[in-house]
């Protein structure tokens, strides 16, 4: 975002990957309330782009959905889904999906608007579905019990879809803060993770069943409020809430080990996880990447280099929340001042 209070503007910007120089930006002046001009309240784009066939999909926070040429800019459709449905002040959050012909979204729109499928050709309304309290979560779309069910992950239940019509496969009630419901649902074979509250999806219809925990209070189903677990064999690794990394056994939710050695313990800390063949990229919300081994038998460090400088601000602490992406051998990674883009083959 840009701010020049009162006025805002969300931009989404395109920068040449070889040399970071900047191609095109798109921006779009939105009337931003008093609290998104605090530092703390982080007021701006929240969605990741994502890219299909030379086409970059923007969901601002507002509403605004635009499809645009990814080597131009230039505008292929805009809507503004605020202007059909009452949507919360900036409370677009969660990064839209492309399935098939259809763009998923969770726009969290009343009446029986939270999340919703336009068609990725022209921006037009194929369905809706829920009215639910909008999350920080993003959809995600798994094949079980030979249905493929998109995963919806509210404030107030977990619910599988038919991703074609928004038709309601099993729903599961389940109240949650919205500065909880941030990680994206994790699937691995018949196990459905909803950051700690692990799923068994049935092999033959769609339908589905906890594992664990027992207890379904806030406190023991939710591992992390910034970042997403991993799920690899038969175990889990992910943050916790604290900053400490843990390692839980993926069919009981026991678990094996902790460190807090990838981050100071603090309320906010995050933990980005990313696979890399037997090793894992970590980015910590300190602006450190980090090379490691995970297992069961415990964590393993190879080395961290410190990307760059935390800038978002929670309390007196300042935080680098950002996921980075992984491309070509490359990080790009950024914070609300820089974007940067380091190499994962140089030799020191």
């Amino acid at each position: 975002m840009r701010l020049e209070k009162p006025k805002a503007w969300e931009r989404i910007r395109c920068f040449k990957e070889s040399n970071g120089k900047p191609l095109w930006s798109r921006e779009s002046e939105l009337v931003y309330p008093e609290w998104a001009f605090i530092p703390e309240h982080g007021g701006g784009p929240a969605a990741t782009p994502i890219v299909e066939a030379g086409k970059v999909y923007w969901f601002g926070r507002s509403g605004q959905v635009d499809c645009l040429d990814a080597r131009s800019g230039k505008v292929m459709w805009e809507t503004h889904l605020d202007r059909k449905y009452e949507i919360g002040v900036l409370s677009c959050r969660g990064s839209p999906l492309i399935e098939g012909n259809l763009l998923i979204l969770f726009a969290g729109g009343k009446p029986g608007a939270y999340v919703m499928a336009l068609d990725k050709q022209t921006g037009k309304e194929v369905w809706k579905a829920l009215d639910e309290a909008v999350s920080n979560s993003s959809p995600l779309v798994i094949v079980a019990g030979g249905k493929r069910q998109l995963m919806v992950w509210t404030d107030n239940s977990v619910t599988s879809l038919n991703p074609t019509t928004g038709e309601i496969y099993w729903r599961e009630a389940m109240v949650t803060s919205g500065n909880d419901s941030i990680p994206t649902p994790v699937v691995q074979k018949n196990r459905l993770l909803i950051s700690g509250l692990m799923y068994e999806l049935d092999a033959n219809q769609p339908t589905a069943r906890v594992l664990w925990p027992e207890s379904r209070a806030p406190a023991k189903r939710l591992l992390s409020n910034t970042s997403t677990p991993m799920m690899r064999g038969d175990y889990v690794y992910s943050a916790k809430s604290s900053g400490e990394l843990v390692c839980l056994e993926a069919g009981t939710g026991k678990q094996i080990w902790g460190t807090t050695n990838v981050t100071e313990l603090k309320t906010g800390a995050s933990i980005h996880l990313t696979p890399n063949g037997d090793t894992v990229f970590l980015f910590t919300d300190e602006g450190n990447l980090i090379l490691a081994r995970l297992t069961s038998g415990g964590y393993r460090e190879i080395g961290r280099v410190h990307l760059l400088e935390p800038t978002s601000v929670l309390g007196t602490r300042k935080f680098a929340w950002t996921p980075p992406v992984f491309a070509n051998r490359h990080i790009f990674a950024r914070n609300d001042k820089e974007l940067i883009c380091a190499s994962l083959s140089a030799r020191p």
